[in-house]
């Protein structure tokens, strides 16, 4: 399971940050149960009671929990996830880099490194890093669209589009889904107007003309302006024979 978001969303927020980690199940089911009692919570293992106050979203205590469990690198990136979420980066960065001592190769830390950097403004450092981690993890569609939000927020488009393809081809529900691992990260309304209309243009070509509309929707608002791009593109053929696509236009008066 990956970390409850900070802000819930239903579908990929523009330079929004997917946090991974490695899954606890049990926790989620101890979660769903109502009836879990502090007494209970006290007798779990110091791990699995960080699991579980990390769902319920309490985070220092999670770190407290932590602390108390024999340390690994899983355990480590688990603090790091929970500082993340406080917006402690320096505290989050301290502890991916003490899990990448146990665990060099560990994809999940060296992916929410990377979500640190980016979080701080150091994109090209951001962008090393997903790269090395979808290395290590080919098929994590996470990862691929953490690298496209990088690559948008350095300008390079033509290659954020293309790690949104890959993400998309991995998991076609990447972006329309509720991403339980999202971290709100920077960015300036260029690069969401250019993010979001892509992210369109992928919908579009799937056949998902709901989704494709409602980034399309997200671009227009972030002040996407290319008039002849919109109607010329290919992807948008289908759509465009729509009412919905007609009253989009009319309510952004892009006629």
């Amino acid at each position: 399971m990956r970390i409850p978001s900070l802000f819930p969303r239903p579908a990929l927020a523009a330079a929004a940050l997917l946090l991974l980690q490695a899954p606890f199940a049990r926790a989620a089911s101890v979660a769903q149960n109502t009836s879990t009692t502090t007494v209970a919570l006290s007798s779990l293992p110091p791990e699995e009671r960080g699991d579980l106050l990390m769902v319920r979203q309490q985070y220092l205590a999670a770190i407290d929990a932590y602390r108390q469990a024999p340390t690994d690198a899983q355990t480590l990136n688990k603090m790091g996830i929970a500082w993340h979420h406080l917006f402690a980066i320096d505290e989050a960065r301290k502890s991916y880099e003490k899990a990448l001592l146990i665990r060099p190769n560990y994809p999940e830390a060296i992916n929410n490194l990377g979500a640190a950097d980016f979080t701080q403004g150091d994109y090209k450092k951001a962008i090393r890093l997903y790269r090395k981690a979808l290395k290590l993890m080919p098929h994590s569609a996470v990862i691929a669209a953490n690298l496209g939000t990088a690559y948008f927020a350095r300008g390079k488009y033509d290659f954020g589009l293309e790690a949104y393809q890959t993400a998309f081809r991995l998991d076609p529900t990447v972006f329309d889904a509720d991403s339980p691992g999202i971290i709100q990260g920077p960015a300036n309304p260029g690069e969401r107007a250019h993010q979001d209309y892509c992210i369109a243009e992928l919908f579009a070509e799937a056949g998902k003309q709901d989704l494709a509309l409602d980034y399309l929707r997200r671009a227009l608002n972030a002040g996407f302006k290319d008039r002849n791009r919109l109607l010329q593109d290919t992807d948008f053929a289908q759509l465009r024979k729509t009412p919905e696509f007609a009253q989009l236009m009319a309510e952004e008066k892009i006629r």
